[in-house]
């Protein structure tokens, strides 16, 4: 296929992303306006820099740019600095943001936390309603590779969504060769961040395997994660309704007054009840497991400073504290 033909199709596609994602309703398809602002995550890599050049072409006047220095690799400064030229050039408002402290721990999930912090701060005082990013579809599909491999349920199997809150995803339908293939056309060298050739990452390690397997399309892959994401908001839908009827509080305790439900069902209530009676809590999928069993079983478990009880109904309370050991 021509690359001019091929070009357009990106465009019409992500033209009709944007429209979809960002609509209030299914019957209100307006483009962003100079007073509905459409950020976008610019790291100077090819998917994003392909992100930009679309934005530009289809919202020209209405998106403005970020890029995220995460002070990990001398070469940062100066890609941030070739993303702000090149936005200079088009016309495009852009700000590079930097942590305040050094990114420590696990570095990739702790850098994502706090890139996504950082915009997040960025979007609001911008007053920016739509933060977007360029994954693609080989991100998909490389999710939810490594999401089943770590035998993931519905949740995570529905891997990247397309729209999460603010963030959206309007790249996710294109595959990142024709990405890179559109940023060529503008004669626009992107940056190469070495990290994405580190096989000490996970995701590098599962896309050097994918390599392997060119009969795998990518597409596929969003279209069934975007099935499971659509099964699990339905599930969602059906436990907001089951707790809403179901659900009381006696005292401090949070009741679950009805059990009798498929286990998928009393697990999201399960967690609906643990969430109202200790709002910071976040178990484990083994912790959450274990829990059920037990309660299922009549038993009774404690999950941080919550009690929960089995039995006709479930009781979610405050634990007692444990008396502390005395010497005999």
């Amino acid at each position: 296929m021509p690359t001019q033909t091929v070009n357009e199709a990106i465009e019409s596609g992500f033209r009709a992303a944007i429209l979809r994602l960002t609509a209030p309703g299914p019957h209100s398809l307006k483009p962003p306006s100079p007073s509905q602002k459409l950020g976008l995550a610019v790291s100077g890599g090819p998917d994003s820099i392909a992100l930009l050049l679309l934005a530009h072409s289809n919202f020209a006047g209405t998106v403005r740019a970020a890029t995220v220095d995460h002070k990990l690799r001398p070469e940062a400064k100066s890609e941030a600095n070739f993303v702000a030229d090149l936005c200079r050039q088009l016309g495009i408002p852009h700000d590079i943001l930097a942590p305040d402290a050094p990114i420590t721990g696990n570095i990739q999930s702790s850098a994502r936390a706090t890139r996504y912090a950082l915009l997040n701060q960025w979007a609001d005082e911008h007053d920016i309603p739509w933060l977007a990013t360029a994954h693609h579809a080989d991100d998909q599909l490389e999710t939810v590779l490594m999401r089943l491999n770590r035998g993931s349920g519905l949740s995570g199997m529905s891997a990247i969504r397309q729209r999460n809150k603010n963030i959206i995803r309007p790249l996710l339908g294109s595959e990142k060769a024709e990405l890179v293939e559109y940023v060529h056309s503008h004669n626009i060298i992107p940056v190469d961040d070495p990290s994405n050739h580190s096989l000490s990452f996970d995701r590098v390690r599962m896309r050097k395997a994918l390599s392997c397997f060119k009969e795998i399309d990518p597409k596929s892959a969003v279209k069934s994660a975007s099935a499971l994401a659509s099964a699990d908001e339905a599930l969602n839908w059906i436990c907001q309704r089951e707790a809403a009827q179901h659900v009381g509080i006696a005292g401090s305790a949070i009741i679950l007054q009805k059990t009798d439900y498929p286990y998928e069902i009393l697990r999201r209530l399960f967690l609906y009840c643990l969430e109202q009676a200790e709002p910071s809590i976040t178990p484990r999928g083994p912790t959450i497991e274990h829990a059920l069993n037990t309660l299922i079983k009549n038993g009774k478990v404690n999950i941080g400073n919550t009690s929960c009880e089995g039995g006709k109904t479930w009781k979610f309370d405050k634990a007692k504290a444990r008396r502390a050991k005395t010497d005999k």
